[in-house]
């Protein structure tokens, strides 16, 4: 690869890491042809784009685009993916999906750039799987505001609301 090929393959990656907020970065070695055909499968069906990189690249890729971390430096050895996502969690939920068909624990999650935080360790899978996306947490947070709403225009309309509106009569008929 000369040099030329080398800057349009950095450029690529770093146009990918501004393209996509969460990238996580694994180890698919010892994976065959037909199980990497179906991590890449079940990859592109969760909309998560798996790229195989030289580390060095990479590593020049985070340097362009301000990512470039101690931590995420630190795990760029042996045989390298990146899985970028525009949803946090789509490329855990896509591991831990594959292991389940595939006991021989691959692919292994080196490090994670998520919502600007970085996880380093296989051991964090189980977190990044449970994480909300952004979505969930605006809903989350919408029904949270709705439900006391809820509670008092049930209570209004039930039992009590009978009460309440003949509270609020007794009251009117006494100022009159």
């Amino acid at each position: 690869m000369n040099r030329e090929e080398k800057r349009q393959v950095i450029e690529s990656l770093a146009a990918k890491l501004n393209e996509y907020p969460h990238f996580y970065i694994t180890d698919i070695a010892e994976l065959n042809a037909e199980q990497t055909a179906a991590l890449r499968r079940q990859c592109f069906e969760k909309e998560v784009n798996l790229m195989v990189v030289k580390n060095t690249l990479f590593e020049k890729a985070l340097e362009a685009t301000d990512k470039a971390d101690e931590q995420l430096i630190g795990v760029l050895s042996g045989a390298t993916s990146i899985m970028f996502s525009s949803v946090n969690k789509a490329p855990a939920q896509v591991i831990k999906e594959f292991r389940k068909k595939n006991p021989q624990g691959k692919p292994v999650l080196k490090a994670a750039y998520v919502e600007d935080c970085i996880y380093v360790g296989d051991q964090n899978l189980d977190m990044l799987v449970a994480i909300k996306s952004r979505e969930e947490l605006i809903g989350d947070i919408i029904g949270l505001l709705q439900s006391p709403a809820k509670n008092v225009i049930s209570a209004l309309a039930g039992a009590a609301g009978q009460k309440v509106a003949g509270i609020v009569k007794a009251l009117e008929e006494r100022n009159n």
